[in-house]
């Protein structure tokens, strides 16, 4: 018979390579594995008439610091990369849109209502808040419509509480959110925000199934995406020059996602994704798109590089 001693350096064996092959099985969701190709999108650029002196700015709010690892499968460790913090400013005659509102003044106040997990692997620098950015550059928030979120983590609804009486444009299955998300939408039911749901009353738009026309002129178009959240939206902007942009929020984190059609690894699947398998579906719906339309400009919310291709106001 096996003495307390050899039991119990036995089963010390065993919790060991117990645990070394799950250290092991965790590691491997970093390694790359492109998602299958989808097959190729066979329609156009849908027909859009912005009317003339609609523009979009970027804010940069902030950012966080990461590496590619952590955003996609296959990215490096090593391949640092500040994570954008921005809210999109869309001017437009008829009411202007922010998309995202980024960190806001009380950044500091919001991440201290993260877990302590969370705060323990998240550095940030905090940039200047929207508003203040909008006022230094004399911007007259009477022109404000609405803030129109992507999703409602506290990322993009930091700034929420700096724009008091600004109606937040959210789908109904992101307004039940904000109430039933715990620590992940616990900013966004902070913020005393006036949330407006709206419907997608439009019909498909790029091999999305529904839509939702801002203004009727194609010009701010909203399909929904969910996965990442129950009720995460992509938000398709053309403008008067031509140029057409697809700000997908956090469907993916970094372009490559899309590109090279590599989800997020498992641990961050796990702990951000409501549905992993729909933003599998969403990113293949994004990568038909970014390979059938060149001039499609794809920008992930959280994608400095995207992101500084757009102006600041």
């Amino acid at each position: 018979m096996l003495s307390s001693v050899s039991r119990r350096k036995k089963a010390a064996i065993v919790c060991l390579g117990a645990l070394v092959a799950l250290v092991g099985l965790v590691l491997s969701t970093f390694i790359a594995s492109p998602l299958p190709a989808p097959a190729p999108f066979a329609g156009e650029l849908p027909p859009a008439a912005p009317p003339g002196g609609m523009s979009i700015a970027r804010l940069s709010t902030g950012v966080t610091h990461r590496s590619a690892a952590f955003a996609y499968r296959g990215g490096s460790f090593s391949d640092a990369r500040d994570f954008s913090m921005a809210a999109i400013l869309v001017r437009h005659p008829r009411g202007d849109v922010l998309i995202d509102a980024g960190f806001g003044s009380d950044v500091d106040d919001d991440f201290a209502r993260m877990p302590w997990f969370f705060r323990a692997s998240t550095r940030y620098t905090r940039g200047e808040a929207a508003r203040d950015a909008l006022a230094r550059a004399g911007y007259d928030l009477a022109r404000l419509r609405a803030i129109l979120l992507t999703h409602a983590h506290w990322d993009h609804a930091s700034g929420l509480s700096d724009f008091p009486g600004i109606p937040v444009w959210v789908t109904r299955a992101e307004r039940d959110f904000v109430d039933e998300g715990g620590f992940l939408t616990a900013v966004a039911r902070s913020a005393h925000a006036t949330y407006e749901p709206y419907d997608f009353e439009g019909g498909p738009y790029l091999g999305f199934p529904a839509s939702h026309d801002v203004y009727g002129d194609g010009a701010i178009v909203v399909v929904p995406a969910p996965g990442h959240t129950p009720g995460s939206v992509i938000v398709f902007v053309a403008l008067p020059t031509g140029e057409r942009y697809a700000f997908v929020g956090d469907l993916v984190w970094q372009l490559e996602g899309i590109t090279e059609r590599e989800e997020r690894p498992f641990v961050q699947r796990a702990l951000g994704d409501d549905d992993p398998a729909e933003v599998r579906a969403q990113i293949l719906r994004m990568a038909a798109l970014a390979a059938r339309f060149s001039e499609l400009r794809i920008v992930p919310a959280h994608d400095a590089r995207a992101m500084d291709r757009i102006a600041a106001p």
